[in-house]
């Protein structure tokens, strides 16, 4: 396999990764402190306990990320040689380390592991919320997705700091959407209907205010990189509206969710929410590959 389609594949699980362990910490920060509404729910999910499945998701994810942004760091020199030779080759390297490539695998390595860090021993909910090791992964949240602004069509267009804020807001609102999905599935899965219940409709009123930014941010991002309508004759605009066709079809799960199958999880029929959270996900994820395409190998300026 070629050196780009490597690093594209890896690129792709990175970004994912990355995002998931980057949204677990604000789903934490936000619903952790939840509790069941009777004694007679399973202890395991009172709010410490819940705590420490999430956290150590999110451990787990940031770890598993670290792995994949290293290795598409490395295959980048290959991409530089024309071959994988280039992998091997110490001043290719350290060329790449130089750039601001190396800036943006630096914040984005600190990042993940602050929030490894800060959820590999969670403590217990007290007074004090978040946690001060909640805190810590919060700043990696905050690193992780910074770094993202460093590098890409962002990074070179003539409005830099509108457009790295315009995806920084919108790359946070993602990570928030995709850290939650697993958490809603497990507690559709293991916890009593009440408490299901109670901690899907707190998501859904949050989510309904904050996952349309990602829209707005994301309009916002296309008016300062699209020079012109001619763009989206181009691989590039026909991509990014591949994401918005993508966008539009998980707005319209999130509304079904919110308004019939989350609702449904408190007298526990739970089956079609989570089958619409693991579409959910999918989608997402396949949003970020094209993302991730469009970014690694076109650019919005028309030829």
């Amino acid at each position: 396999m070629t050196p780009d389609v490597l690093s594209l594949a890896f690129r792709v699980v990175s970004f994912v990764l990355t995002l998931n362990a980057a949204g677990l910490p604000i789903f934490i920060a936000v619903f952790g402190r939840l509790s069941p509404d009777t004694a007679a729910a399973a202890a395991r999910f009172t709010a410490e306990a819940r705590l420490t499945a999430e956290a150590r998701l999110g451990w787990r994810m940031a770890a598993a990320a670290l792995i994949f942004v290293i290795i598409h760091y490395l295959l980048e020199a290959g991409r530089m040689a024309g071959d994988m030779s280039g992998v091997t080759d110490p001043s290719l390297q350290m060329m790449t380390l130089r750039s601001q490539e190396g800036a943006e695998l630096a914040l984005r390595v600190t990042g993940l592991v602050l929030i490894a860090a800060g959820l590999r021993w969670p403590m217990p909910p007290a007074v004090r919320w978040p946690t001060p090791r909640i805190a810590i992964a919060l700043v990696g949240t905050a690193l992780a997705i910074v770094s993202f602004a460093l590098m890409g069509h962002t990074s070179v267009t003539p409005h830099r700091l509108a457009a790295a804020a315009l995806l920084v807001l919108h790359l946070l609102v993602v990570a928030f959407w995709i850290g939650a999905l697993w958490p809603l599935y497990r507690v559709t899965r293991d916890a009593s209907p009440p408490v299901a219940g109670r901690l899907i409709d707190a998501f859904s009123q949050v989510a309904a205010w904050v996952v349309p930014v990602i829209l707005i941010a994301g309009v916002g991002l296309a008016a300062l990189l699209v020079p012109s309508l001619t763009t989206f004759q181009q691989p590039y605009g026909q991509l990014l509206l591949a994401k918005v066709v993508g966008f539009a079809i998980l707005m319209g799960l999130a509304t079904l969710n919110k308004w019939k199958y989350g609702p449904a999880c408190a007298t526990g029929e739970t089956h079609a929410f989570r089958k619409a959270v693991l579409v959910e996900y999918l989608l997402i994820c396949l949003v970020l590959a094209v993302t991730a395409t469009m970014t690694t190998f076109y650019s919005p300026e028309v030829p």
